[in-house]
């Protein structure tokens, strides 16, 4: 079986952690039992560009369980966790192109044996895999039915490729689903984003001013545990209805030069480029610890800091400092890249159990349903959106309530009004 992993002998920590993780993901547990019996894949051919994590690895065997064929590559050169790169490999029969750290010809290269899989479904986070498709190696698009997408940068880029005509095949916005983003946005990023801060310097948050970028669902979720672990917060927005509910929120709102001299660490969330670039830099704090949440390493101007800084010095380990002419320093963790990835090890299993049930029953969908699709950029359904959130709850122990038939007919009436 043809790979390329940082090492092979790291396998059994690697299948350790998988376990670990496979123990809080109850929801993804029962799909891949049913899926080891009805086999929805088998002699479909599936290649996944996603974070190698032990979250992801659970999703590997869950889609091999079903009869899948996998290639697995990484979607970010520092976010492959090499032990569990090695244990899908050794253990699990997974092709896995995926070493922490990677260069970015390595990083393409590994895309490239994703691509060359001849996949019948992608599976991406980031769209890196689809755009390469489709703007270098447009033959391998023949075997293609459809694809998932989980992030929302890949959302964003894959619906400008509907938009110009330019998307070949059905894509799935798993990102989409009320399971991925009210819940791994807010919550697995909000917690996993201020992990990886904290691991990375161990610097005491409370009492510090925390700006974050962005007030969609991971800038909000990345706000609510800042201030939980005590920050005063300031949301830098674009959005006006965004930037008021911020303020609604109770948190300050303010253009990012005006936040620039009181931030002591910065977090990125908007999935733009350039959102902390020279402007921001001109009038930041001095000693700022900057860091990215989003998919792409381009929300912080990194090629800006190394231009015009005197000094580059590495602090420890994804911590590098940048000192400008006139003395002040800038802070930059983990090279601008996503920094719960980085710096910490992700979401945590709780949350992924609800995105990688929405990637595995989104790519079941599609078997089924692809030929039906146009192409472009759909939703998943309501109904699949629904049925991992009564799992979910389930594997929790929580009961709800159900509407009573009278109940049910008075919603789908108009007859009634005041009596």
């Amino acid at each position: 079986m043809d790979y390329d992993i940082k090492d092979i002998e790291l396998a059994p920590a690697g299948k350790a952690r998988i376990e670990w993780a496979d123990r809080d993901m109850p929801v993804l547990e029962g799909i891949r039992e049913r899926f080891s019996i009805e086999k929805p894949f088998q002699g479909l051919r599936i290649s996944a560009c996603l974070h190698v994590t032990s979250e992801t690895a659970n999703l590997m065997r869950c889609l091999k369980a079903g009869g899948a064929d996998i290639v697995l590559a990484a979607s970010n050169p520092l976010s492959t966790q090499d032990d569990v790169a090695a244990a899908l490999v050794k253990y699990y029969g997974v092709r896995v192109y995926a070493i922490c750290g990677e260069d970015t010809e390595t990083y393409y290269q590994h895309i490239d044996a994703a691509i060359e899989h001849r996949p019948h479904i992608t599976m991406d986070d980031g769209a890196d895999v689809v755009g390469r498709l489709h703007s270098q190696k447009p033959e391998f698009l023949q075997t293609i039915i459809g694809g998932t997408e989980e992030t929302t940068t890949g959302v964003i880029r894959l619906t400008a490729m509907a938009a110009d005509g330019a998307l070949a095949y059905p894509i799935i916005a798993v990102n989409d689903a009320k399971t991925k983003h009210y819940f791994d946005n807010r919550y697995g990023t909000g917690q996993s984003a201020l992990d990886g801060i904290v691991r990375a310097t161990n610097r005491l948050l409370a009492g510090r001013t925390l700006v974050v970028s962005g007030y969609g669902w991971c800038g909000r979720g990345i706000a609510l545990r800042a201030a939980g672990a005590g920050m005063k917060v300031i949301v830098c927005e674009v959005d006006p209805v965004k930037a008021l509910e911020a303020h609604m929120d109770g948190y300050r709102v303010m253009p990012a030069v005006q936040a620039a001299a009181e931030a002591d660490i910065w977090v990125t969330a908007t999935g733009n480029i350039r959102v902390v670039g020279e402007a921001v830099f001109g009038n930041l704090k001095d000693k700022a610890i900057l860091a990215n949440a989003g998919h792409f390493n381009a929300e912080i101007d990194v090629d800006w800091l190394a231009d015009n800084c005197v000094e580059k010095n590495e602090l420890k380990a994804l911590v590098d400092e940048y000192v400008l002419a006139d003395g002040r320093s800038v802070i930059l963790l983990a090279e601008g890249r996503l920094v719960n990835l980085a710096a910490a090890e992700g979401h945590p299993a709780e949350v992924m159990d609800m995105s990688f049930a929405n990637q595995a029953l989104a790519s079941e969908y599609l078997v089924h349903e692809a030929k039906g699709l146009s192409k472009g950029v759909h939703q998943i359904p309501d109904e699949i959106d629904n049925q991992i959130a009564r799992l979910k709850l389930a594997s929790l122990g929580v009961g709800i309530d159900k509407l009573t038939v009278e109940q049910s007919e008075y919603l789908a009436s108009w007859q009634s009004g005041t009596s």
